[in-house]
């Protein structure tokens, strides 16, 4: 999508601190952290939220999922992290593309907030 802020990022359109890539997702810190290590993790397919995806984005899901573990052991997240995802306004979802926080290197709490 040409005005989505994170398929800019994705394709290199806008400059990011990128943290992992792949031909698939992009791993970049977050502008405004919430934590000492505070990054997203987006697909480069552009699906707007969790409630767009399809039968199709099974297997990309699952690569998502499967790279956060590598992600969170190269930012040195040994003592655990938290993964959100943010849908729909109520959700609090501000920019219109799937992505995940990953956030680390404090005690969260909880509820989140």
């Amino acid at each position: 999508m040409a005005e989505c802020i994170f398929c800019m990022i994705a394709n290199k359109e806008i400059p990011s601190k990128i943290v992992y890539e792949d031909d698939q997702i992009i791993c970049f810190h977050d502008l405004e952290p919430q934590a000492p290590v505070h990054v997203l993790i987006i697909p480069k397919k552009h699906i707007s939220s969790l409630d767009d995806i399809t039968g199709e984005d099974q297997e990309l899901l699952g690569h998502i999922m499967l790279k956060v573990k590598d992600i969170a052991k190269e930012l040195g997240l040994e003592n655990g992290y938290r993964l959100v995802n943010n849908c729909g306004e109520d959700g609090f979802q501000t920019v219109k593309h799937l992505h995940f926080h990953l956030l680390g290197k404090r005690k969260m709490t909880w509820p989140p907030g």
